[in-house]
């Protein structure tokens, strides 16, 4: 049986979102938060809320606060078809987490869908995260041995299980600062721990993570703390920044609080975030993605400029590299394709469909555009290349007179073990053979992809400040037979 969503894309990461109202529930606008996130997964969806402590008047004894409820809805599929109105409904709280989700460490089933509620000696425990740790196996034999017991295979219920252990002995703030020693990896986080709203991020900085403004009907302020900014407008709230690298955020009613645990001497920001995986319309770390993709199309219109007719995209993720690069180049932007956005995750392929069919049903050649054109064939990075490679053949069915691809971003050399599902060396295209190998397989008539320093210079971030493993094979944290640049990231314990 064929997976189309396989064959077309490659794999994406997860999206998180925090959110603290003065008053009213939550849950709603969670809810359109993770529809602006659905691009970073689309496997399961899930929310949980609480009510905040300014929110219960002072209600309930000690005991109480440590057991307070907090309802809980996941399931697998995009964000629409896991929640209704009904559902909705159901989730009272004015402080809530959210999660879209792709499987890294854990299979796709509902039981790894977050948030993941855990029990603890003083209540409760919801969890959302995006990254992966690359320590997993190691730390749940070690939390076995004491007696924990695992209801799904995610390196998320770890972290929960680790963060419980030490809420125990700690408050909050010292809970958080000894998980953030004994996990290696990457994460940002969104908790509700009883009633109060907690986020994370990793000393590196690796995943993105950022905080908001946003105002209820009657001007009363709250907080989001999302993946991306596109959540935050999203609500019509205001970016305030990006939770900084190792930093901890705490909202209590309607009171933020932050508190710096780690700081590294480098951050180690994914890179294919710029490329690839953000929305372009986001705000990472200070830079819009945008301008990111326009520079570097630019970029590589003047490293890689062939003589054409037109510049066209591969959709969705080429479209600003193209831009771009027909403004440097001079040259007329033109849709060879254009993409069926009504393809249903639910669709199956029938068993003698072929692949061919897969990429059609997505991507349909647009003749006119394309027949007797030279075209410059704009995407962002190539990963095994076989869809590529069928992109490619379809343009030469509908008469293109020749395919030039140029590609946003290096070579991908090397897998990725910080939240990105992508294939062994052996399966990457680009990790065993030259250019010319490339170009043939793709049955391209040449093969151009943007220079290191092209892609440094266009994201405007120091390279020692960057992710580039799956570029460099160098990677910012110990990884088991892997070349690590750790030691130009030690951190300092505030």
């Amino acid at each position: 049986m064929i997976n189309y969503r396989e064959v077309l894309t490659k794999k994406e990461e997860c999206g998180i979102v925090g959110i603290a109202l003065a008053r009213g529930n939550a849950a709603l606008p969670i809810f359109y938060a993770l529809y602006a996130l659905q691009h970073r997964g689309q496997e399961s969806a899930g929310i949980a809320v609480s009510v905040s402590a300014g929110e219960d008047n002072g209600k309930g004894s000690e005991t109480s606060k440590y057991t307070r409820n907090i309802p809980l809805i996941k399931g697998m599929g995009f964000v629409y078809e896991v929640f209704d109105h009904p559902r909705l409904e159901s989730l009272k709280g004015n402080i809530g987490i959210g999660h879209v989700r792709y499987s890294t460490t854990g299979a796709s089933a509902v039981e790894n869908a977050e948030p993941l509620l855990v029990n603890y000696q003083r209540g409760k425990i919801a969890i959302a995260h995006n990254g992966n740790l690359v320590n997993t196996a190691e730390l749940r034999r070690e939390l076995e041995r004491d007696g924990r017991v695992f209801h799904s295979d995610t390196d998320t219920e770890v972290i929960a299980h680790l963060l419980a252990k030490e809420l125990v002995r700690h408050d909050p703030i010292e809970a958080v600062k000894e998980l953030m020693k004994r996990v290696i990896g990457s994460y940002s986080l969104v908790i509700l721990l009883n009633n109060i709203l907690i986020a994370v991020r990793d000393p590196l900085g690796i995943k993105p993570l950022c905080l908001g403004e946003i105002r209820d009907e009657n001007g009363k302020r709250g907080y989001i703390i999302a993946s991306e900014s596109p959540a935050i407008d999203m609500l019509g709230g205001v970016l305030m920044r990006d939770v900084r690298p190792g930093e901890i955020l705490i909202v209590k009613g309607e009171d933020l609080e932050s508190h710096q645990l780690y700081r590294g001497k480098n951050t180690a920001h994914c890179v294919f975030e710029y490329i690839y995986f953000a929305r372009a319309d986001s705000v990472l770390d200070g830079q819009l993605v945008y301008d990111v993709r326009m520079k570097i199309g630019k970029r590589l219109a003047e490293e890689c400029g062939v003589e054409a007719d037109i510049v066209s995209p591969v959709p969705d993720s080429g479209i600003t590299f193209a831009i771009g690069y027909a403004k440097r180049a001079g040259l007329d932007y033109m849709e060879g394709f254009i993409k069926n956005r009504y393809v249903g995750r639910t669709f199956i392929m029938p068993e003698k469909a072929s692949r061919d069919t897969a990429v059609r049903l997505k991507l349909n050649v647009v003749q006119a555009n394309v027949e007797g054109k030279r075209i410059v064939l704009v995407d962002d990075s190539i990963v095994r290349g076989t869809t590529s490679r069928r992109i490619v053949d379809n343009l030469r069915k509908k008469g293109a007179k020749e395919v030039h691809m140029r590609i946003g971003s290096p070579p991908i050399i090397a897998p990725c073990y910080l939240g990105i599902n992508t294939p062994t060396r052996d399966e990457l295209l680009a990790s065993n053979r030259n250019l010319d190998e490339i170009c043939a397989f793709l049955h391209a008539d040449s093969i151009g992809y943007l220079s290191m320093k092209g892609l440094i210079d266009s994201v405007g971030i120091a390279a020692s400040n960057l992710c580039l493993g799956c570029l460099t094979e160098k990677y910012p944290v110990e990884i088991p037979g892997e070349v690590c640049i750790a030691r130009q990231l030690k951190l300092t314990q505030f």
